[in-house]
């Protein structure tokens, strides 16, 4: 099944997902009084490498925060592996699990099958990043096809920085056809 990227200045799909709090969370609806939201896709708990970029992610959270924007995190993992991943970062964010093909591929990330039972037991997507402006309207945008490729999270930080501060009336990039 192939899958359409997100244009950017589009609205990010309707999705909801089940938190490992409880409840449920509609991706790109920031909570919490904040105005923009970035969502975090993540391949999972057989991923060191994503367990390291949560752990990241957790250090900056104060600064995307004092920016205005909610931060999300989410995986195709089940509610278990999510939980026993997530102990290791304790992250202060929402997480989110259960990310299911249909809504991988509403999202244009790339998917993958795993290697072998030991490293999953079901395709899984590769890491991606929306942000999600106060419009609705993706901000910024970033998938990969494996874990070696994703934003350093300390130059996005910066990015949104300088986009957020109106005296620079940075617009929505990329949205030219080609």
């Amino acid at each position: 099944m192939s899958s359409q990227k997100i244009p950017a200045g589009s609205q990010l799909p309707a999705i909801t997902v089940s938190k490992l709090a409880g409840g449920d969370l509609t991706l790109g609806a920031p909570q919490d009084g904040y105005d923009w939201q970035m969502v975090v896709v993540y391949r999972g708990k057989h991923c060191p490498m994503c367990t390291s970029y949560l752990k990241d992610l957790e250090a900056l959270l104060p600064q995307f925060h004092a920016l205005g924007v909610d931060v999300v995190a989410v995986s195709a993992d089940t509610e278990t592996n999510a939980s026993e991943q997530i102990a290791l970062v304790q992250p202060s964010y929402p997480v989110c699990y259960d990310l299911s093909l249909d809504q991988m591929h509403a999202l244009g990330l790339y998917v993958s099958d795993p290697r072998s039972p030991e490293e999953t037991d079901q395709p899984f997507a590769e890491p991606g990043i929306f942000v999600v402006n106060a419009d609705g309207q993706v901000q910024v945008t970033d998938i990969s096809n494996a874990p070696f490729a994703r934003p350093d999270l300390k130059t996005l930080l910066g990015g949104l920085r300088f986009i957020r501060n109106p005296e620079n009336n940075y617009p929505i990039r990329g949205t030219r056809a080609a």
